[in-house]
């Protein structure tokens, strides 16, 4: 048995290759796919097992992909009631690779159709050595139920069945295999390492220290952080069967005069993936901003329209490229073109631009001896302006403003914050989109307000392995101070 994982970041999914003398299988298989196939021939194996633990919300999987380029078969819950063709698993079923079994465990909580595969390696003895458990169950942490609003109490208590019941069951030593790490929005408080072993996570998983199961059930329900919009979306396509990476067009490198009047005739968005200070300096009237350095697949998929084409802007061709994969990513597929020389080619062409107001963390702070003349937008999650905040700031997160700029005075100046500058660049793109003038963008948001010493330190911000999203910050390190 050999056992290969792959760490996607800023959507830190696990995916891995179990592999034995001359076959394979891929558990849980990110959309672009070539990394299998090529670690597959290093090994000297043949891809015949595509595993799903269960239809994966965050991303697009990329299993009919890799079903079509190696011919090997995708296992999935029978519950899933998948339209593509498949193996459908249920309690009790195992699947033979070589010397190993995969036998399958229900494991619904996180989502209902969910799957746990407990591996033996039957070389070596017939007791369990690891455990592929999807979303039930991460490193210090455990999926949440919450995806399904409707379901979320019911999927709570099979989550608690599911983890207690049976993955609990298991012997201390059986490794754990989650299909996520830290800063995924799968989970509240997830560690940041890759796997761990039941008897660890029996001993400091703080939601499973949780015995009782009404309590469990609340912990899970209540004061969850919010779910962006991709994640129902991508549930359905993978249950479908994403479209081929293969099928979808090319990005097209676009001169600005025919950048232009695809914006004017297609009624296409523009989506400028430079940092924040770029798109401060110049951007194209009405584009929405994503740093492709920040947490750009998210909040691609949680806030850029889906019902319309998307043109975008980059440093450069390759970064182009880079963001329309991050963007397939997350099952944004309508990216169809490029600005060609970027913003330096639509200046020269003598387009019409914009830009946002750049203010530094000492700059701000003198402004706010004359607070009345300017409204301070905060743009994190409830959580991160809590820990620590400016007095007076108005908190919406960023992702509300897409409905929530109603309660702003849009003829007043606004001054936004993040932790960093990159979601407040976003909110600013998005006020702009709404008839808001006079915006401005605090350049290095509270991490720098607070390193200059003009406010307490933010956990949240300041944590580089950590979500943005947590639902009580202080419960968790409390936890873990005892451990």
């Amino acid at each position: 048995m050999l056992l290969k994982h792959f760490f996607l970041g800023k959507i830190a999914h696990s995916s891995y290759i179990l592999a034995g003398k001359k076959s394979c299988a891929v558990i849980d298989p990110q959309r672009d796919i070539d990394q299998y196939i090529d670690e597959a021939r290093a090994l000297g194996v043949d891809i015949t097992h595509i595993m799903q633990t269960h239809l994966h919300a965050d991303f697009i999987s990329g299993h009919m992909d890799l079903a079509e380029k190696t011919g090997a078969k995708i296992y999935v819950a029978k519950s899933a009631r998948c339209t593509f063709e498949h193996v459908a698993l249920e309690e009790g079923d195992k699947v033979e690779l070589e010397d190993m079994v995969l036998e399958v465990l229900e494991t619904p909580g996180h989502t209902p159709e969910h799957l746990s595969y407990v591996v033996i390696d039957k070389s070596r003895a017939e007791s369990p050595i690891g455990v592929f458990v999807g979303d039930t169950l991460f490193v210090g942490d455990v999926g949440r139920p919450d995806l399904f609003p409707d379901m979320a109490e019911e999927l709570a208590g099979k989550l608690y069945h599911s983890l207690h019941d049976k993955l609990m069951k298991l012997p201390d030593y059986v490794e754990v295999y989650p299909a996520h790490g830290a800063g995924s929005l799968c989970g509240r408080a997830m560690g940041a390492k890759w796997l761990s072993t039941i008897g660890y996570e029996r001993l400091f998983n703080n939601a499973l220290l949780i015995k009782d199961k009404a309590e469990f059930i609340k912990s899970l329900t209540h004061d969850m952080p919010p779910a962006p919009d991709h994640f129902s979306r991508c549930s359905d396509i993978n249950r479908q069967g994403p479209a081929k990476v293969n099928d979808l067009p090319d990005l097209k490198e676009l001169s600005p005069t025919v950048f232009k009047e695809m914006l004017k005739e297609s009624n296409a968005v523009v989506l400028d993936s430079r940092s924040y200070h770029a798109f401060a300096g110049q951007h194209i009237d009405g584009a929405w901003h994503l740093d492709l350095n920040g947490n750009f697949p998210t909040f691609t998929g949680w806030v850029i329209p889906t019902d319309q084409d998307v043109l975008l802007v980059a440093d450069d061709y390759k970064k182009a490229l880079e963001a329309n994969t991050w963007a397939r990513r997350v099952g944004m597929d309508r990216i169809v073109g490029y600005l060609d020389g970027g913003m330096a080619a639509w200046a020269a062409t003598g387009c019409r631009s914009s830009s946002v107001g750049i203010v530094s963390a000492e700059e701000l702070h003198e402004m706010l001896s004359d607070s009345n003349r300017f409204v301070l937008l905060d743009v994190r999650a409830p959580l991160e302006f809590e820990e620590s905040h400016i007095e007076g700031a108005v908190n919406i997160p960023v992702a509300d403003l897409r409905t929530r700029y109603r309660e702003l005075d849009q003829d007043k100046t606004t001054v936004l914050i993040c932790s960093s500058g990159n979601r407040s660049s976003l909110g600013a793109s998005m006020l702009k989109q709404h008839g808001f003038k006079d915006v401005m963008n605090v350049a290095g948001g509270m991490t720098g307000y607070s390193t200059a010493g003009y406010a307490r330190e933010c956990h949240a911000c300041m944590n580089p392995h950590g979500s943005r999203f947590f639902s009580d910050y202080s419960e968790i390190e409390k936890h873990f101070s005892k451990s």
